[in-house]
């Protein structure tokens, strides 16, 4: 039985990961330096040191990544000050969580001031009893310390714990902690690798909603 739920942010609730792909041009542009391909998708669902470390990776390791990854965040902020799009069946299951009184937490890279923007915009906050953000924690997904830390926010252990992710490295965080993870893709395939770590794989938040009532998570 699902006692708490942990819900990425960024392609799982707002369709948002498409816009954070447009801010790596601009922001490595006013330093001189040229967007390499796959670095979106390597820096997808990551923050803090390992963030660092992919866009060292990429661009070199003498590049000044802390000073490319704060225009790159305040480019997101500034694009974030308006509602972005929701994905379909978040009202929905929110919804549905909150009649069941299953507590739910927001686990993302992003920025709590990202986060809460986000929720606000859309009068989401209530449903939350906790966020964890990018800069609380010291390890980065994969790695599943934010997880943890959600789960112990809830007062929930993770193997009752469901946590929502549509990325690679959110759904090996989730595995990782021993958690009921579900992956809904957004831009990323399902490969082998994440056939062999999730617990299920959903077509929407609407089917997570269809799985939950039935049971079966």
């Amino acid at each position: 039985m699902i006692q708490g739920v942990l819900f990425d942010m960024d392609g799982l609730m707002f369709d948002t990961e498409r816009m954070w792909g447009t801010f790596w041009a601009p922001a490595l542009a006013e330093f001189g330096l040229s967007y390499k391909e796959g670095l979106a998708e390597a820096a997808r669902g990551t923050a803090g040191d390992t963030l660092r470390g992919v866009l060292r990776s990429y661009c070199g390791p003498d590049c000044p990544a802390e000073a490319i990854l704060d225009r790159f965040h305040q480019l997101a902020e500034e694009a974030f000050r308006k509602p972005v799009p929701k994905k379909p069946g978040l009202d929905e299951l929110l919804a549905w969580l909150e009649g069941q009184g299953i507590p739910m937490a927001v686990v993302s890279s992003s920025s709590e001031a990202v986060i809460r923007r986000n929720l606000d915009n859309w009068g989401l906050g209530h449903y939350f009893r906790a966020v964890v953000a990018g800069e609380m924690v010291s390890r980065s997904k994969p790695d599943p310390e934010a997880f943890l830390l959600g789960a112990q926010k809830l007062g929930v252990e993770p193997a009752r714990c469901l946590v929502l992710e549509d990325s690679h490295n959110g759904v090996r965080a989730g595995a990782a902690g021993g958690f009921v993870t579900v992956m809904v893709p957004d831009l990323m395939p399902v490969t082998d690798e994440m056939q062999g770590l999730f617990t299920a794989r959903c077509a929407s938040l609407g089917e997570v909603l269809d799985k939950l009532k039935a049971g079966e998570l």
